[in-house]
């Protein structure tokens, strides 16, 4: 990546956010950001889930029409943030992905924020993140990535969230073909539990994909495990159980272990692995990866672990499909190095015919 292109890149960001400045110490209304740059205030929209007693957010690269056109994007898409709730991060990595492959004309990019209660936050923030707001649905730090409930409204759960979301999308850009659903780190583990339980396309002529890129641990369907040897539910009695596992599978996400199983072995998966998320040193996070005995089932590190549960998913879930995984060279735990890669264009973003 060029020394020129960063410029330009930090200066659309510094000119956003001296617009936003100017609009709160003046009143004056400032020109729209240009949203296919970088996250900025303006870029950030919100809307009520169906029965949900709340507000969701998201940042988004486009502004819909106010009467929605089919001229508009043929593709979106949602890029999920990780443990410390880093949209806008998020936003830009998916963002300069987009950017990089040359179909910004034709792709809508947005990222969720799952938000969380101001004093109950400190653990799963990231600076220039929105502040929560009054009638926000709100999870706890971690109970979004594995389908909770919200705790305020109707408390819907983080999956029919991002169900309504997807619905939100086809209905203000009735353009779209094909929705692709990105998760990395937390927001991978967020997106791979979720894709057993998705709702169906909203319309026919939409079709759905996923991407689980770096996460910590991964929903394993069976008892198998790739580091079997001594673990059994004796001694370790998480390894089968929700969200390692399906047992304690909550009702409320309303399908059964192995209708859960079914529906992800049929959907269109695609995995994404950086080269260097592996052992202790510096850019692994090493710190904060789960080294519970229900996770150490599941491989050493991240890497270990999504290479293993790409095996067991083409040889055990879907051995008639092709289960793509990409290993990112050079990258390590960062979503701002796996996105954008060329070589995680095509699991992001599909073949170039879409």
């Amino acid at each position: 990546m060029s020394r020129t292109f960063f410029s330009s890149f930090q200066r659309a960001h510094a000119i956003a956010a001296a617009l936003c400045l100017a609009v709160l110490a003046t009143g004056a209304v400032a020109a729209p950001a240009d949203c296919t740059a970088l996250a900025a205030p303006e870029c950030y929209r919100a809307f009520e889930p169906p029965q949900s007693g709340g507000t969701l957010h998201y940042y988004a690269s486009l502004a819909p029409d106010a009467a929605p056109s089919t001229a508009g994007p043929t593709q979106a898409l949602i890029a999920m943030h990780g443990h410390p709730r880093d949209a806008n991060k998020t936003f830009n990595a998916a963002l300069l992905a987009v950017r990089n492959a040359g179909t910004l004309d034709r792709t809508l990019v947005v990222a969720p924020l799952f938000q969380v209660a101001a004093d109950k936050a400190g653990k799963c923030s990231t600076a220039g993140v929105p502040a929560v707001q009054d009638g926000d649905l709100l999870w706890t730090c971690g109970s979004w990535l594995e389908g909770g409930r919200a705790s305020n409204g109707g408390g819907i759960s983080s999956f029919a969230a991002m169900d309504a979301v997807v619905a939100e999308l086809v209905r203000r850009w009735p353009s779209l073909r094909t929705i692709t659903i990105a998760g990395f780190s937390a927001g991978a583990q967020m997106v791979q539990h979720y894709i057993g339980f998705a709702a169906d396309a909203p319309a026919a002529s939409v079709s759905l994909r996923y991407v689980v890129s770096d996460p910590g641990t991964w929903l394993y369907f069976d008892a198998f495990r790739p580091q079997q040897a001594g673990v059994d539910s004796g001694a370790c009695p998480t390894v089968n159980r929700w969200k390692y596992g399906t047992e304690g599978l909550p009702a409320h996400l309303g399908r059964s272990a192995a209708e859960a199983r079914q529906r992800y072995a049929a959907a269109d998966i695609h995995y994404l692995q950086g080269e260097l998320d592996t052992g202790e040193g510096k850019g692994t996070a090493y710190r904060v990866l789960d080294k519970s005995c229900a996770a150490a089932a599941q491989g050493p590190y991240r890497l270990e672990r999504g290479l293993a549960y790409a095996q067991y998913d083409r040889t055990m879930l879907a051995p008639d499909k092709r289960r793509e995984v990409t290993v990112v060279p050079g990258c390590a735990h960062d979503v701002a190095c796996v996105f954008p890669s060329e070589v995680a264009r095509a699991a992001l973003l599909g073949s170039p015919r879409q």
